[in-house]
C-alpha cells in the first residue's frame, strides 16, 4: 500500500488496473462530522446535485457512486469509473463538522482506496494540520487523461455552506439560519427495476482567458513564487510572439546515478519550479507532467501549483535513481502517452494542442539508435524536444557569444550525440533544439526563458502549416 503524504498526485493505474474501487473515509473525533462525496464537473462545480452522496442521498442515478457504511465522522463508498456519466471528471471526500468545534479537534483521519478488496493507497491527517476550519476536502479522484487521486487536505472555515458555495452548489437556511441538506431529487434505484434518469450537461466551460485569470488568482494565494517566475516567461513569450500560444508541459528529468548530487543540492527541485511556470502560461490547469528515466522509464506524477513545495524529495523517495541512461525508453513512453503509439510514421499526426518537452540530462545514453528513431518518427508529430545538458558542449549556454548566446569552445564536447540530434537529417520538421550549461542554478531565469524559446517559435509556424496542429 502507498502511503500519500499531503499534497501528492498519483495516477490510480500505478496501483491497480481496476475501475471499481471502495474509498473509505474515517475521522477520529469527538464530534458530529459528516462525510459527503460531490461528484463534479470538469470545472470542478456541482451542475448537478444528484452527485452529492451522503447519509441522505446514498447513490448517483446510475448508482456508479453508492455509499455502501456512514456514521459519524465515517463513510464508505463504492465507486464504478466505467460507468460514471461523461459529465463527472472529479469525486471529492469531504468532511464537515455539524454543530461546535473546529478541525484542529480532529485527533486522526484517513481516507483509503481499496481495489479488489485490497488497501492501494492512503492518506494520513490530523488535527495540526488544520486550525478553525469547520470542513475540509481530503481528497480527490479525477480524470486528466487518466484517472488520478490527489490528497487535498484542504480546510474551510465556513463549513458545509463554504464547501456547497465552493463548489457551485445553493445553499438553503432554515428560519434559525442552519443550513438544510438538499433532499435528493430522485428516490434511489429500487432493486431490478431499471430507470432512465437524464443527466443535466454540464455548464459550457469558460474562456481560455478567464482560466488564466483565475490560475493568476490561485498562484497569488499559494504560489507566490511561481507566479513571480510566470512574469518573467510571459516577457520571454511576448518577445517570440507567442503570448498567446497553448502546449502542453513535460519534464524529462534524468535519475541516473551521477545525478545524485544536484538532487541533493535543490537544484533541480529549482529547475522544476521554473518548467511549472512555464507550464503556467501555456495551460491554465496549472500543472505539468513528469517523466523520468535511467535504466528505466517512468511516467511519474504531476507537478502542479498545489504540490510543488518539497516535490522532487517525494519523486526521489518514489523513484530512487537508477544505473544507466536511455534516452529512447523515456522518449517510447512520452510518445505513447501523448499519442498512444510510439512506432514508425510517415505521415503527419495533428492534435489541437502540442506537446513541449523539457528533457534534461548529464550524460550520453546507452542507446543511440533508438533515441535517432523517436526523433526521427515523431518530427511527424505534435512534440517539440527541448534538450538540455549539465556538463560541458559546444552550445555551453553559460559561455556567452553572438547571437545565440552560445561559445564555440575549443575542447571535446561530452554531449556530442546531442549536438548531432539537433542537426539530424531525415525529418518531417526540425522538432529538436540542445543547448547545456555547467550549472543549472548559475543560470538567470530570465535567459533560461529565452533559451527555451531559441527555436520552438519557429517549429509552432512550420507545425501549423506542416498539418501537426490544428
Amino acid at each position: 500500500m502507498r502511503l500519500l503524504v499531503r499534497g501528492e498526485r498519483a495516477k490510480l493505474n500505478d496501483s491497480s488496473s481496476s475501475k471499481q474501487f471502495e474509498v473509505a473515509v474515517e475521522v477520529q473525533s469527538g464530534m458530529e462530522v459528516d462525510v459527503t462525496c460531490f461528484g463534479l464537473d470538469g470545472d470542478k462545480k456541482l451542475s448537478d446535485d444528484r452527485y452529492m452522496i451522503f447519509y441522505n442521498q446514498l447513490q448517483s442515478p446510475a448508482g456508479e457512486i453508492s455509499m455502501k457504511a456512514h456514521s459519524s465522522g465515517a463513510g464508505t463508498y463504492e465507486i464504478d469509473l466505467d460507468k460514471l456519466h461523461p459529465s463527472v471528471k472529479n469525486l471529492v471526500f469531504t468532511a464537515a463538522i455539524d454543530g461546535e468545534g473546529t478541525m484542529s479537534l480532529v485527533s486522526t483521519g484517513t481516507l483509503t482506496v481499496k481495489a479488489d478488496g485490497q488497501p492501494i493507497l492512503q492518506y494520513n491527517f490530523s488535527g495540526s494540520d488544520f486550525q478553525n476550519e469547520k470542513a475540509i476536502i481530503i481528497g480527490e479522484v479525477y480524470l486528466k487523461d487518466i484517472w488520478r487521486i490527489a490528497s487535498v487536505g484542504k480546510g474551510f472555515d465556513g463549513g458545509l455552506a463554504a464547501l456547497l458555495r465552493h463548489f457551485g452548489g445553493e445553499v438553503a437556511e432554515d428560519e434559525s439560519g442552519q443550513v438544510q441538506q438538499p433532499a435528493p431529487e430522485i428516490a434511489p434505484v429500487q432493486p431490478h427495476v431499471q430507470q432512465t434518469v437524464p443527466v443535466q450537461p454540464a455548464p459550457a466551460q469558460q474562456p481560455a482567458n478567464s482560466k488564466k485569470v483565475m490560475l493568476e488568482k490561485k498562484m497569488e494565494q499559494k504560489a507566490p513564487k511561481i507566479l513571480d517566475l510566470s512574469k518573467k516567461v510571459k516577457v520571454s513569450l511576448e518577445k517570440a510572439g507567442l503570448q498567446d500560444h497553448s502546449a502542453k508541459v513535460a519534464l524529462c528529468l534524468d535519475i541516473s546515478g551521477s545525478m545524485t548530487g544536484l538532487y541533493r543540492s535543490g537544484k533541480i527541485q529549482e529547475f522544476a519550479e521554473r518548467i511549472l511556470a512555464l507550464g503556467t502560461r501555456f495551460d491554465d490547469d496549472g500543472s505539468i507532467d513528469i517523466f523520468l528515466f535511467g535504466q528505466n522509464a517512468h511516467h511519474a506524477d504531476e507537478l502542479t501549483i498545489d504540490n510543488f513545495d518539497g516535490f522532487v524529495k517525494r519523486l526521489n523517495q518514489a523513484y530512487p535513481l537508477e544505473g544507466g541512461t536511455y534516452y529512447g525508453k523515456v522518449m517510447k513512453e512520452i510518445r505513447q502517452h501523448y499519442f498512444g503509439s510510439a512506432g514508425k510514421r510517415s505521415s503527419p499526426e495533428a492534435r489541437n494542442m502540442p506537446v513541449y518537452v523539457m528533457f534534461v540530462t548529464d550524460g550520453a545514453t546507452f542507446d543511440e539508435r533508438e533515441t535517432r528513431n523517436h526523433i526521427q518518427n515523431s518530427s511527424y508529430e505534435p512534440i517539440f524536444w527541448q534538450f538540455m545538458a549539465i556538463g560541458k558542449s559546444n552550445r555551453d549556454a553559460s559561455k556567452k557569444k553572438g547571437r545565440r548566446g552560445f561559445f564555440k569552445a575549443m575542447f571535446q564536447s561530452d554531449f556530442t550525440f546531442l549536438e548531432e540530434l539537433d542537426n539530424m537529417d531525415g525529418r518531417y520538421l526540425d522538432n529538436a533544439d540542445f543547448f547545456s550549461v555547467e550549472d543549472p542554478k548559475a543560470i538567470a531565469e530570465e535567459e533560461l526563458y529565452d533559451l527555451l524559446m531559441q527555436e520552438y517559435p519557429e517549429w509552432v509556424k512550420k507545425a501549423r502549416s506542416g498539418g501537426l496542429i490544428r
